[in-house]
């Protein structure tokens, strides 16, 4: 008898909290979008984020690593249409240490509070490739920052469009339609 096949279930909950998941640039390997360590959904308190969208206290580590599975559920079925978005810019007010925004002036230190861009349909097919994974050391879901659309695509000739993947995830992750649901899991790379 064949193994049944690994669902994720993804609940509003955790449609909610993937869409106050702040998305920084981590410049390692090839760089690549990632979900800030310090402030994954809006601010420092972590649990606390998580506990006010689940109403649960205690399980917020298992919600926390469960959202791994379920960002990689909903970056390969939720759906957005081409257009100009605008957002709250999180990373305005926060550190850039060991991550950062693609948007930040090199020379000031600032970034703009409010973005608004436009996500083409070549952002939008890349962004089901992107090759979530679980950043152990940091404890956080992000995108492999060696081979952020998996080992068949090379970022070189995507010029512009790779580093423009920040904003156009951070977008996605607010703005895509997707209801809850189970979902085949999409193991993580």
């Amino acid at each position: 008898m064949p193994e049944p096949t690994p669902t994720v279930d993804l609940t509003l909950e955790r449609i909610a909290l993937i869409r106050r998941m702040v998305v920084a640039w981590n410049p390692e390997g090839v760089g690549a979008p990632i979900v800030h360590p310090d402030a994954p959904y809006g601010s420092a308190d972590r649990d606390g984020d998580i506990a006010n969208v689940t109403g649960d206290d205690d399980g917020a580590d298992e919600e926390h690593r469960a959202l791994g599975d379920a960002l990689a559920v909903f970056v390969t079925h939720a759906v957005l249409k081409p257009g100009r978005y605008a957002y709250h810019n999180t990373l305005a007010k926060l550190a850039s240490d060991d991550v950062g925004d693609v948007f930040r002036d090199e020379d000031t230190g600032e970034t703009p509070e409010h973005i608004t861009f436009d996500v083409t349909a070549e952002h939008l097919a890349l962004i089901p490739a992107l090759a979530i994974v679980w950043d152990e050391g940091r404890d956080i879901p992000a995108v492999d920052s060696e081979a952020p659309y998996g080992a068949a695509r090379d970022v070189a000739g995507l010029g512009p469009l790779h580093h423009e993947m920040q904003p156009a995830l951070q977008i996605f992750l607010r703005y895509a339609d997707l209801g809850p649901g189970l979902f085949p899991a999409r193991p993580l790379a």
